[in-house]
């Protein structure tokens, strides 16, 4: 089993179920962890996930503005394994850096795996 990671990803994008967020928008971190089987030494970027087109679904993705964090990290999820259906399993976090949570200081998260 080979495992692709993409970490780090920065957004800014409008999603949320507050009129403030969809006006304002905010800073997203994105991860994705995706898995494949590979019985063979990988020598050419046919036999792998090629992740600069995996970035670049999730950034069109990120573009959409989505109410729910759970329904946009499913969604990320099912969009690169629509790319690719060698992936076997992923894992999408997405962590909205500053909530509309008033007096709180810190981020939250959703984080959703699957396999296929």
């Amino acid at each position: 089993m080979i495992t692709i990671r993409l970490n780090k990803l920065q957004f800014y994008s409008y999603h949320g179920v507050h009129e403030e967020e969809k006006i304002l928008g905010n800073n997203y971190e994105v991860h994705v962890e995706l898995s494949f089987d590979s019985n063979e030494i990988i020598t050419e970027l046919q036999q792998t996930i090629n992740y600069v087109s995996v970035y670049k679904i999730i950034k069109q993705r990120m573009a959409v503005p989505t109410a729910l964090l759970e329904t946009l990290a499913q969604d990320l999820a099912e969009q690169v394994h629509d790319a690719d259906k060698r992936i076997r399993s992923i894992t999408v976090s997405v962590n909205k850096k500053n909530p509309p949570i008033p007096g709180m200081e810190g981020s939250v998260a959703v984080i959703y795996k699957t396999d296929f």
